[in-house]
């Protein structure tokens, strides 16, 4: 399972190629940001969706960078994106070096949405701009 930021059209645009192109079988993609009780549920164990995406394999959190390179190391993307980005970051350390930079270009992305970069730090709980 794929836990990404939806309120970030980056995250959101990933996402949603990663599970209609990547070929990954059995890929679900889930909303952290608009599923509380997930989320709740990973930060108890101490994952934050304000640190990176997850991907859930078996009881195995996978957080960040590692996420992305376990993804995008077993894609078989057919989308263009994808095939330019899956080579790149499927390898560990690019994918650690290269990560900040898309959590920095999340952080601009939500900032002009006016959504804080931590989902539970909503008062109210996730508001979606734009939906």
């Amino acid at each position: 399972m794929l836990v990404f930021d939806g309120g970030c059209v980056f995250c959101r645009h990933f996402a949603e190629l990663s599970e209609l192109r990547s070929g990954i079988p059995g890929l679900q993609i889930r909303d952290g940001r608009a599923d509380q009780a997930l989320r709740q549920q990973l930060e108890r164990r101490g994952y934050q969706l304000r640190d990176g995406a997850m991907v859930i394999d078996a009881e195995r959190v996978l957080h960040g960078a590692e996420a992305i390179a376990w993804l995008c190391g077993r894609m078989a993307p057919s989308a263009a994106l994808l095939q330019l980005l899956a080579p790149v970051l499927a390898e560990p350390q690019r994918a650690e070096a290269i990560y900040p930079l898309l959590l920095f270009a999340r952080r601009l992305a939500l900032a002009l949405r006016g959504l804080p970069v931590d989902p539970s730090a909503e008062p109210s709980g996730p508001r979606v701009a734009g939906r």
